[in-house]
């Protein structure tokens, strides 16, 4: 016979467990859960059906991503080759300055034949990328969320903004901004179901492209001019770079939140759940 799933809110459902109480097992998660439903008490999790439009940005964003962390990745194998074939640092290959240099050292032919692979791979991603980059900043210009971002959020321009609202998506499906840094993973974690764990770790179990689309926003706040740079020196001073950002970052997912909803109830009705 048909059966209707039901899928439930996961920090909702532990907070019907009740104070100082932890899951040990599957087996009272799902005791639990059974007696939630049972009573009528199993808080539902609402699931956002992305539109056409987010999902085609989502796509491009994504790819986009994908890109750049090959771009990285042949970029750092050229230079290790580079470093075991004793080149002083400070040649920078992706410049035109620093491919006349390439092309003037004195390499073996093996390091010579790496070198010029990963210069050609280098320039096939730059060529692939350009029309993707022109892409997005066109969006980014057309769409009202993205020029809401770009506008209020310092540190965020046309390719972060896009990020954020492709992963993002309509922000009035959230309740708060907590819960927009929660589906972001940037919030801190004290403990889990099997262990504990020490403070100040992330669940890294939202979408990754958000939190560095975040992070990248964040560390414009090390400069003198960002809103944020009292409040940047005064974590960097206690803790650290890294995590000084990542603080920032919860900021900027919070202000990214009120201004992705204050704009989806601008051009928009409602978002679309199932």
């Amino acid at each position: 016979m048909p059966a209707n799933a039901l899928v439930a809110d996961p920090a909702e459902t532990a907070a019907r467990r009740g104070r100082k109480q932890r899951a040990k097992t599957d087996d009272s998660d799902c005791e639990l859960q059974l007696r939630l439903l049972l009573g009528g008490e199993l808080p539902e999790a609402w699931i956002w059906i992305p539109p056409a439009q987010i999902l085609e940005l989502r796509t491009r964003v994504r790819l986009r991503k994908t890109l750049i962390d090959q771009r990285t990745a042949w970029l750092q194998r050229l230079q290790a080759q580079l470093f075991h074939q004793g080149v002083p640092p400070g040649l920078k290959p992706r410049t035109t300055v620093g491919r006349r240099e390439l092309a003037t050292l004195e390499l073996s032919p093996a390091g010579r034949e790496v070198t010029e692979l990963c210069s050609r791979m280098l320039d096939q991603l730059d060529h692939e990328l350009a029309p993707i980059d022109r892409a997005l900043g066109s969006f980014a210009r057309r769409q009202p969320g993205c020029r809401a971002l770009t506008s209020n959020l310092y540190g965020v321009g046309a390719v972060t903004a896009t990020a954020i609202l492709a992963e993002l998506g309509d922000a009035r499906r959230f309740g708060s901004s907590d819960d927009a840094v929660r589906h972001s993973s940037l919030d801190i974690t004290v403990w889990q179901s099997d262990r504990k764990r020490a403070a100040g770790h992330l669940s890294h179990q939202g979408p990754s492209l958000l939190r560095w689309a975040l992070f990248e926003a964040a560390q414009c706040a090390a400069r003198g001019s960002s809103p944020d740079h009292g409040y940047y020196l005064q974590v960097a001073n206690r803790l650290d770079h890294n995590r000084a950002c990542l603080s920032v970052a919860r900021k900027l997912c919070r202000r990214a939140h009120t201004s992705s909803a204050n704009s989806a109830t601008t051009h928009s009705r409602r978002p679309h759940h199932r």
